[in-house]
């Protein structure tokens, strides 16, 4: 009678040699020395300069002076800095939801699948991100004028009068609408290329207990795109912080309307390049990008949230 033997048990192979360990080790951060360099050079480094400059301050007598953190409390006390912040938050706490209100009802409409011509909105809509930012502002400030451009042109043929979009009172609501124009289209890709890779057999289980298209919206799709939600509200309120583009541009056109110091980019440009206070400036900078970083937090762990 034959028994049967277990098999032998597979020797362990040895374990390589340090040097060759070492070697291993080193490959990934062979792959990934040239991105920590330039994110160190391009990012890194100016945040360390800006820091390093908001700690001087240059005075007429005894020249630049370590002057520790008395510019931070100078720009905790400077209301010009905190009306340029609040404008800003205003124009976030509007023009955001418009622009991504906007942009999930066409990225919603165009998964649908029912409507006609789908390819060409979907251009059409993406169209304007494409148009650089110098030349929407100018085309939409042109526009806007009331002795050269479009509302002016209205005036003149209806015999009407129509408010200025370059007022004081509604130049903010003209700037989120250049600003919703540029970037609706780009919000609304990110809600598409999300909304396409939803699994096919959800939306069959809901056609199956008959749900209707509004419950598809709101227990599937929106769900489902929760993160591209999160990011691209990210994104906004980033951007809207950093507001500067289309004010410096349209400021030539309403001088009175936009001031130097109307969003806190725009204010610590002119306190850098206009007014020579280069400390200043970082400081301001700065406190800013502190601001944007909690703000930008606490948008992501709210959005994330299980249960929201």
């Amino acid at each position: 009678m034959t028994t049967l033997q277990p098999p032998a048990a597979a020797e362990p192979r040895p374990a390589p040699p340090p040097a060759r360990r070492d070697r291993r080790s080193w490959t990934g951060w062979g792959f990934l020395g040239p991105f920590v360099a330039v994110f160190a050079l391009v990012f890194l480094a100016p945040i360390a300069y800006s820091f390093y400059l908001s700690l001087f301050r240059d005075q007429l007598i005894g020249g630049t002076t370590f002057v520790g953190f008395d510019n931070y409390q100078q720009a905790l006390q400077d209301e010009r800095f905190w009306a340029a912040l609040g404008r800003v938050s205003l124009f976030l706490l509007v023009q955001v939801p418009v622009m991504l209100g906007i942009a999930l009802l066409v990225a919603l409409a165009l998964d649908s699948g029912r409507l006609y011509g789908r390819d060409f909105f979907r251009i059409s809509i993406f169209l304007p991100y494409a148009v650089p930012a110098v030349v929407a502002t100018l085309m939409w400030g042109f526009m806007y004028g009331t002795r050269f451009g479009l509302v002016g042109d209205i005036d003149d043929a209806l015999g009407v009068s129509l408010p200025d979009p370059l007022s004081p009172g509604l130049i903010l609501a003209s700037l989120g609408n250049i600003v919703t124009w540029e970037f609706a289209g780009y919000n609304m890709l990110i809600f598409y290329s999300a909304l396409r890779v939803v699994p096919h057999s959800l939306y069959e289980a809901a056609e199956i207990d008959g749900a209707g298209q509004i419950r598809v919206i709101t227990a599937i799709k929106l769900p489902a795109i929760r993160g591209a939600l999160v990011i691209a509200t990210i994104f906004s309120v980033i951007g809207s912080f950093q507001l500067f583009n289309e004010p410096s541009i349209i400021r030539p056109l309403a001088p009175n309307a936009v001031t130097t110091d109307y969003t806190p980019n725009l204010y610590t440009y002119s306190l850098s390049f206009n007014g020579q206070q280069h400390n200043y400036s970082a400081t301001v900078a700065i406190v800013m990008g502190l601001i944007t970083m909690v703000i930008a937090y606490v948008v992501q762990l709210r959005g994330m949230r299980k249960g929201v």
